[in-house]
């Protein structure tokens, strides 16, 4: 047999066009540079103020930061958009998970949006306390109105402790009022202690239900109940209009068990299907209702006053506990505190003391 192995094969491969590099590093260096020129505070008032959604969300950023460094600047963008805030709606909407929130807010958003009402949505995302992260997923929920230009959506995580959140929340509420919106809707990681929170940074508090959902939640029901200013029936469609129905007239019957609101309003419920997009217009004349009425009586300025006198002392509050753990003695002697409480050397409201009195000291 005759050697073929020096005859050239038929399947041989060509030189293919070489790949133009992804991306440009020209641009990239471009992009790194201008990230690392950070915005002062006052070109990022002179944009809010401008109503440029960018320099907003990085004045929300620092707001929301842990960092040091960055409350100084924080406060500062906050003093110098006070004067420019005050002048929108602040809506808080809560209710059980499951109950449609996202849905709803997108339905309510995209109607004021119609009427030529800026929203800005302010959603508080739960976070892990394992790993400590969020999903934020409230953006991807609302692909309808994070798209109108008349809407901002700012997902934010609820972290470790409530009241940093909150207050973090109520700044940020300054600069979206600061920015132009009109309308601010808050919505709460769900029914537990943030509506507290929430209940004394808006003027309109609106509990979202649904029908059939069983008495599972009996024991904090009434609290949430007594903060609402109107309940709202989600997801009255198809099959389940009539149970909607039935479910208002249940609650209907249950407010009339509360005690009457210093604001002289009597709280109301409706039906809507947030999916279908019906009695949403109800919604808001039933807000619209209610504002007509509290700035009648001066109920809505005096609460506005009350609540701000509220959150300066929950700033004190938390300024304080944050500058007691991170007090150098205080944090060598908490150690050994916790270890003798742990070992039954110190009872805790001994080690308590102890700790209290080398503060103050």
């Amino acid at each position: 047999m005759k050697d073929q192995s020096h005859k050239k094969s038929a399947l041989t491969e060509k030189d293919g066009i070489s790949q133009p590099e992804s991306f440009s590093k020209s641009s990239l260096d471009k992009v790194v540079r201008s990230r690392k020129i950070q915005p002062s505070s006052e070109e990022l008032v002179k944009g809010i103020l401008a109503g440029d959604i960018s320099a907003l969300s990085r004045a929300i950023t620092l707001v929301e930061s842990t960092n040091i460094t960055h409350l100084a600047k924080a406060n500062d963008i906050i003093k110098a958009c006070l004067p420019h805030a005050n002048k929108s709606v602040r809506i808080g909407i809560t209710g059980v998970p499951g109950v449609g929130k996202s849905t709803f807010i997108e339905a309510f958003g995209k109607h004021l949006t119609s009427l030529g009402k800026k929203v800005a949505v302010l959603a508080v995302d739960p976070s892990s306390t394992i790993s400590h992260g969020s999903i934020l997923g409230d953006k991807t929920r609302m692909e309808e109105l994070v798209k109108d230009k008349n809407a901002y959506i700012r997902p934010s995580a609820s972290g470790e402790t409530l009241g940093g959140v909150a207050r973090k929340t109520r700044e940020t509420i300054i600069l979206c009022e600061a920015a132009g919106f009109d309308t601010i809707v808050i919505e709460t990681v769900g029914v537990g202690q943030s509506e507290t929170a929430v209940h004394s940074m808006v003027d309109f508090f609106l509990l979202l239900k649904i029908s059939g959902a069983g008495d599972e939640l009996q024991g904090i029901k009434r609290g949430i109940m007594e903060m609402a200013d109107a309940i709202v029936i989600n997801k009255a469609d198809g099959d389940n209009v009539a149970k909607a129905k039935l479910a208002k007239t249940e609650f209907n019957r249950a407010l009339h068990l509360f005690p009457a609101k210093n604001s002289g309003w009597i709280p109301t419920v409706s039906t809507c299907s947030a999916y279908e997009k019906t009695g949403i217009d109800d919604v808001w004349q039933t807000i619209s209702n209610y504002l007509e009425l509290v700035k009648s009586n001066n109920y809505f300025q005096e609460k506005r006053k009350d609540q701000n006198q509220y959150w300066m002392m929950e700033t004190i509050n938390e300024q304080l506990k944050n500058h007691f753990y991170h007090h150098p003695e205080i944090m060598a002697l908490l150690e050994q505190n916790k270890k003798a409480v742990q070992n039954d050397e110190l009872s805790p409201f001994a080690a308590a003391m102890i700790l209290l009195e080398k503060y103050f000291k």
